[in-house]
């Protein structure tokens, strides 16, 4: 009995990470436009993309959440080979947060002290279910989160541990831990 329940277990986790590969996060639908754009660090084209869909005029100001402290605008500036009169009015550097969750507040506290109403969230497409989880917690329903995912290919060993990071982060929520 207990080798069937487990060997269920394991069949349900197994078609779970099949369904989380194949339902990766998409782009947001062209002509959306929000208040803001969050921006979460640790994957390549995210600040790029982030930094077109405000030069595209689809947000008025951006956080990039999770910048490295020594980093500076002019740091960010040279690395995107200019824009620098946008990323001076229009970009704040967040270097307050350490992981997914910390993100989702450092969000909250400076989408509250610019008073907006909706966000673009954007992140690589196999971090945005995990991303989308910890800031519908943290944000609640006090503003409209536009989902932005940047496309990538992942490859197995990243898809496998952000699976197990989201289960983990669902479970350690449901138990209260």
């Amino acid at each position: 009995m207990i080798a069937r329940f487990l060997s269920l277990l394991l069949l349900l986790y197994a078609l779970g990470f099949i369904l989380f590969g194949v339902t990766l996060g998409r782009p947001a639908k062209p002509g959306v436009r929000t208040d803001a754009i969050v921006v979460i660090t640790g994957g390549s084209g995210r600040i790029e993309h982030a930094m077109d869909v405000l030069a595209e005029g689809k947000a008025r100001r951006m956080l990039i959440s999770g910048a490295d402290p020594s980093v500076t605008k002019k740091d960010l500036v040279e690395v995107l080979g200019g824009r620098a009169r946008l990323v001076k009015c229009c970009v704040d550097l967040g270097s307050e947060s350490v992981d997914t969750r910390t993100n989702a507040e450092e969000a909250e506290r400076w989408l509250a002290k610019h008073s907006y109403k909706s966000v673009r969230l954007i992140t690589s497409d196999w971090h945005m279910r995990r991303a989308a989880y910890e800031f519908r917690r943290v944000l609640g329903g006090k503003y409209d989160v536009v989902k932005d995912a940047v496309q990538t290919e992942p490859g197995f060993a990243t898809l496998f541990a952000e699976y197990n990071k989201y289960l983990l982060r669902k479970l350690s929520v449901w138990i209260d831990v």
